[in-house]
């Protein structure tokens, strides 16, 4: 019963360590495709081409 905790609490550990690696990777390219999308929609709002696309119903 002992070593089957210890494998649980191992199990756990490892896989938050894990999940910690991949979103500290990738983090930063969701904040730089947030950044390049707004500025996208921006653009499209602002130039004004009276394209009515899905991304500029926002």
């Amino acid at each position: 019963m002992f070593w089957k905790i210890v494998g649980i609490v191992a199990l756990v550990w490892i896989a938050f360590a894990l999940i910690g690696a991949v979103v500290k990777g990738l983090f930063w390219i969701l904040a730089v495709s947030a950044v390049v999308f707004g500025l996208y929609v921006l653009y499209k709002a602002v130039s004004g081409s009276g394209d009515t696309s899905d991304v500029t119903k926002l």
